[in-house]
């Protein structure tokens, strides 16, 4: 499949995109470390990324126990969409109690979920343990492979090695997934080495010279990027990649406060906007601050969160009238409580920053089955609003309502503790806040 046609991925770190190109589905890709673990971030970061966009992701784990990994990724090793297949324990681990303690655990309390290799030292078994996950999952999977250098150490050479990622990339590659595999340069073969780059469809070098970390990518298989075998120096920040700043846009043109005024026109702050997107917080910042430039798909996803066209971050909004007609479509999303974005969908009917309105109008929608503890906004002040299509239920002040077309409600100091579409199909309000 040509590159064009495979869905293009964040790899958690707007820089590395830019150098990069993107990643694509069916990408593997080839981390090459050498002192100082630096590959963990770009993996927490991938993962982070991954989990938050709701892809399926396996860490593969030959060099850490399970206990070491799930302390380094914190929170997101207890996302459900996260899993630890285990082939440390029974492999370099080898059985031992102070390893197996980690399953002793009640599985009814284990926030993780780890599969445990029986066999590791098993090729066969362990591409067996792959599969069988992946068989259970559902869109495009992630993986972290961690790492050749551990496989070639449990197996006994660099054939197994070479063997079973021949057979590996290629099905991970039809499978639609995209794959991390760490390696130790130094720890292999000049002919191992130039093996599995012929397989790879990225490569990237991780090198420290006089002190300072620096990337580099070796290999990006159909993508124009300009910066091949150019070294990009980068700190690490906790978990944080940072890459040194490039040199600003020339001129007047400021990208990253124009991004940073539709994000604060709409109350957004860059964590949400993280959120929405699928980068880091960090790489937010870094964009406001012209410290690194979105790629092109972040910034359409960026434009898409904010719902405004990716235009306006060059051009600029035009000045907006004081009042008259606003077609479909003028509005910007509507910012919903967490909880509520999960459950419910709309759009505000009028441009953001109106002069002089005193009133925000919206569409709020709720799917069939839908239902809300809570209301939809952080209740402030006056709102009213109006059933235009289906059947609700409304629990207000300890009391049920059931509500159809053209009921309304009114708000003043009272918040719904829950709202419920009793219907078979979606009902759609029209919501005023006042003030």
């Amino acid at each position: 499949m040509e590159r064009a046609q495979r869905k293009r991925v964040s790899s958690g770190i707007t820089r590395l995109d830019s150098l990069l190109g993107d990643l694509s589905i069916g990408d593997n890709v080839l981390w090459y470390e050498g002192e100082g673990s630096l590959c963990s971030a770009f993996c927490v970061q991938f993962i982070r990324a991954s989990l938050a966009a709701r892809k399926p992701t396996v860490y593969v784990s030959f060099d850490r126990s399970p206990k070491n990994v799930v302390a380094c990724l914190g929170s997101l090793a207890e996302n459900q969409d996260f899993t630890l297949l285990d082939c440390f324990t029974n492999g370099k681990g080898d059985r031992s109690e102070v390893f197996a303690r980690f399953y002793e655990k009640d599985g009814a309390q284990w926030p993780y979920q780890v599969i445990r290799v029986n066999d590791p030292a098993s090729p066969a078994q362990v591409a067996e343990a792959i599969y069988g996950l992946h068989a259970g999952m559902r869109g495009d999977t992630r993986y972290i492979m961690d790492s050749l250098t551990g496989m070639q150490d449990l197996w006994g050479g660099e054939e197994p090695v070479l063997k079973f990622y021949a057979r590996t990339c290629p099905r991970l590659y039809e499978l639609d997934t995209i794959a991390y595999w760490i390696i130790e340069k130094n720890a292999h073969s000049a002919r191992l080495k130039a093996n599995i780059n012929k397989i790879a469809q990225v490569a990237v070098d991780l090198s420290v010279k006089n002190g300072r970390p620096s990337l580099r990518i070796l290999k990006a298989e159909e993508r124009q990027s300009r910066h091949l075998n150019e070294p990009q120096p980068f700190t690490c920040e906790g978990q944080e990649v940072v890459f040194e700043q490039p040199r600003l846009l020339p001129g007047s043109f400021d990208l990253g406060a124009r991004i940073r005024g539709v994000r604060t026109s709409q109350n957004i702050s860059q964590k949400e906007l993280a959120e929405r997107t699928g980068l880091t917080p960090s790489s937010i910042s870094q964009v406001e601050k012209n410290q690194i430039f979105p790629s092109l798909p972040a910034l359409f996803r960026m434009a898409e969160s904010l719902s405004v066209p990716v235009g306006t971050f060059f051009t600029g909004q035009a000045e907006l009238p004081r009042e008259g007609v606003f077609p479909a479509g003028a509005g910007i999303g509507v910012r919903f409580t967490r909880q509520a974005r999960s459950v419910v969908t709309g759009e505000q009917l009028l441009p953001s920053g109106l002069p002089g309105a005193g009133v925000d109008g919206c569409l709020v929608r709720l799917p069939p089955g839908a239902r809300l503890q809570g209301h939809f906004f952080q209740h402030r002040g006056e709102e009213v609003g109006c059933v235009l299509v289906g059947c609700l239920r409304v629990h207000l002040n300890g009391q049920s309502r059931e509500i159809g077309p053209g009921d309304a409600v009114y708000l003043r100091r009272e918040t719904p503790e829950l709202w419920e579409n009793t219907g078979e199909t979606a009902a759609e309000l029209f919501w005023v806040r006042i003030g």
